[in-house]
């Protein structure tokens, strides 16, 4: 079965998928996969790429900054409130299908040089906002869904005893697993101060910062004092 992956009419395939410009889609695919991996291993917080952009109300002109195109751009894709990662795989992936397609074709009419790399260039510039509108328009019907997951955990956790899972939890890093009656959670907390715990040790919920969707924690045993 895996034969047909070393033969001749797997070349084209191949040539195309570390051809530019869909190596670069090929490469972020990658990416996305070991950071969900590494992330599951708990060495990094799954939403370490979220970051929080400024209301709609602050962007003006005047206050053109990167932040603010982001922004923009996210609210124009209906996309704010949606794991980083997902938004990131999901236009990887469709940036990947629309490039090999592409290329597929024009890398029949263009030989190699300089015409080729120039059609490499606008392949890239056009599939990257065509994959970000159909991400949109994909994960934008499972916006509310986010969002009414996240409150509803923000309701039922508070007070509740968790486990780090992560090699340390500080105050800038953590993870911890939290028992729900079902699968468990896993949630991003926080220590006091510059108290630190390891991986293992059970703490309590104790409080939760929306702006930076974190909870912040301390051990069981300062919470049974």
């Amino acid at each position: 079965m895996f034969a047909i992956l070393y033969s001749k009419n797997m070349d084209p395939f191949y040539n195309i998928f570390l051809s530019f410009p869909t190596v670069i889609f090929s490469l972020l695919i990658v990416l996305c996969i070991l950071f969900c991996l590494v992330a599951v291993l708990g060495v990094v917080d799954f939403d370490i790429l979220n970051f929080d952009l400024p209301e709609a109300d602050n962007l003006n002109v005047d206050n053109l900054t990167n932040a603010n195109v982001l922004a923009s751009l996210m609210m124009r894709l209906g996309l704010v409130g949606i794991p980083a990662p997902i938004i990131l795989f999901s236009m990887s992936l469709i940036g990947w299908l629309t490039s090999f397609i592409l290329c597929y074709y024009t890398f029949k009419i263009f030989p190699e040089g300089i015409l080729r790399f120039v059609c490499g260039v606008v392949i890239l510039f056009s599939v990257s906002f065509f994959s970000a509108y159909i991400t949109g328009l994909i994960l934008r019907p499972f916006k509310k869904f986010f969002e009414t997951a996240n409150q509803e955990v923000q309701k039922e956790i508070i007070g509740h005893l968790g486990v780090v899972r992560t090699s340390k939890v500080n105050d800038k890093f953590g993870e911890a697993t939290v028992e729900d009656g079902g699968a468990g959670l896993i949630v991003k907390v926080r220590s006091y101060k510059h108290e630190e715990f390891s991986r293992g040790d059970r703490i309590i919920l104790l409080d939760y910062l929306p702006q930076e969707n974190v909870y912040r924690v301390i051990s069981e045993k300062d919470f049974n004092k």
